[in-house]
């Protein structure tokens, strides 16, 4: 039976936790890219709110000053705490929550609401998270050495909103905590000490989840004893999310469970077992639960239920139809006939006011993002690393992918938020924790680059 594969960890670091260097070509490049979202950022402000409101008050100047400012926040942390990190992450990240701040405060004026406002303490409380990442998580094999306890982080945050009395039903979903006037969504930061798991767990046991090393009868099979710790972390995962009535995460979480157990493998045949049981989970819960039942109506044919169950996935076509191309402008259009559009349906008014272009940016910048994150797991100094980078990013890609793919009917709907565009709290911070988790693993790979004078290349595993 073959061994399974370990990696090589040095007996000393001689890169300081927190280097102190001159601000390194990447630093500057960052800067100036954070510069170029800042424009972008607070021309579509001022646009939305002259064609809303036809002026520009003192609280919307701040606070469009305080969003277009932040991340210069998270620059200077970089400079300090990760100088040789890749500097596209944070500016991408930056255009896409000043342009979600945009479409958010522009909707306040739409449904006399006031999101905008708490959409700016989110971000700031996100940068606060990315930040403390940054210092206190020095190197990202310290995650590894705790992988039993993520696992039960993970499991357990999953589980809270199942608490009495501190569980709450939002909109047919039990998903909230609430500690006082503050409500929380533990499932966002479930998902990441999830991948932190499964990438340590895949990287021990890849060797015999790869190659088959027991025998069936007359062919030989990968050992089924390495996954007892994953499916066990996998269907507790799973048994929450169907208690909570979480279809989105559920899947997403199932998404993210198969592509990390391919991208450790390399096997297709994982791929299609677990296309095999989606596909069947699909069936049965379109039989078994109401909320399942009813987005695949309307995904079918949303049409004969236009007053009901449907009348959101309705307007949403109205204002994609309404935006056409180049869209109605920032501020001329009527996003606020569709319900709850500030959190599941923003992709929705961005088509309407920015039109195929607006929508096409959202799409390009999320990919710019996944890829940027891909590069880094690449040229990641460990296994470990290269998978965790990996999934986290794939996290995000795969999140936006099917919220977007949802409000235009590519898809079901999920009920999941878009990425640092929709509003919400939790999300916000869980997400820019996610992004400084990936940064930490480009510094640590570009640092040890340089050490060794030439690009990195894959960790060295030893002998079996």
């Amino acid at each position: 039976m073959a061994a399974s594969a370990t990696i090589a960890r040095p007996r000393s670091d001689p890169t300081p936790a927190f280097p102190v260097a001159p601000p390194t070509h990447r630093r500057r490049t960052e800067a100036g890219l954070l510069v170029l979202a800042g424009l972008v950022t607070a021309s579509a402000g001022l646009l939305a709110t002259l064609g809303a409101t036809h002026s520009v008050s003192r609280s919307y100047e701040e606070m469009l000053g305080a969003i277009v400012l932040l991340p210069f926040l998270a620059h200077l942390a970089n400079r300090r705490l990760a100088p040789e990190a890749d500097p596209v992450l944070l500016p991408v990240v930056s255009l896409l929550n000043g342009l979600g701040w945009v479409m958010i405060a522009r909707l306040d004026h739409a449904v006399h609401s006031d999101y905008a406002p708490r959409q700016v303490l989110w971000t700031a409380l996100g940068i606060v998270v990315y930040i403390v990442t940054l210092a206190v998580l020095r190197r990202p094999r310290d995650l590894e050495r705790h992988r039993y306890l993520w696992a039960l982080g993970g499991v357990g945050l999953l589980l809270l909103p199942l608490v009495p009395h501190l569980g709450e039903d939002i909109n047919g979903a039990r998903l909230w905590i609430r500690l006082g006037p503050i409500t929380f969504q533990p499932v966002e930061v479930a998902k990441i000490a999830l991948v932190v798991f499964f990438a340590s767990i895949f990287v021990e046991k890849r060797e015999l989840l790869s190659h088959a090393t027991a025998r069936l009868r007359n062919h030989r099979v990968p050992d089924p004893r390495p996954f007892g710790p994953i499916l066990l972390a996998w269907g507790f995962s799973m048994l929450a999310m169907v208690a909570e009535r979480n279809v989105g995460f559920a899947l997403l979480i199932f998404v993210i469970f198969l592509s990390m157990l391919w991208m450790a493998t390399g096997r297709v045949s994982y791929l299609g077992v677990g296309a095999l049981l989606f596909v069947a989970g699909a069936f049965v819960g379109n039989f078994l639960f109401a909320q399942v039942h009813e987005r695949i109506t309307i995904w079918l044919n949303p049409w004969p239920y236009a007053q009901t169950i449907g009348y959101q996935v309705i307007q949403a076509e109205y204002a994609f139809g309404t935006g056409g191309i180049a869209g109605t402008g920032l501020g001329l259009g009527h996003p606020g006939f569709i319900p709850i559009v500030q959190s599941d349906f923003i992709f929705a008014a961005f088509g309407e006011e920015l039109g195929l272009f607006g929508t096409t940016l959202l799409v390009v910048a999320f990919a710019l993002l996944v890829g940027s994150g891909l590069r880094v797991a690449l040229r990641a100094r460990s296994d470990f690393s290269k998978l965790l980078a990996a999934g986290l990013i794939t996290v995000l890609g795969f999140q936006a992918f099917f919220i977007m793919a949802g409000v235009v009917r590519l898809l079901p709907l999920t009920g999941l938020t878009l990425p640092f565009v929709a509003y919400g709290g939790s999300s916000l911070a869980a997400n820019y924790l996610l992004i400084a988790l990936v940064v930490r693993v480009s510094d640590e790979g570009e640092r040890a680059a340089l050490r060794q004078g030439r690009s990195p290349r894959p960790a060295r595993r030893s002998s079996p």
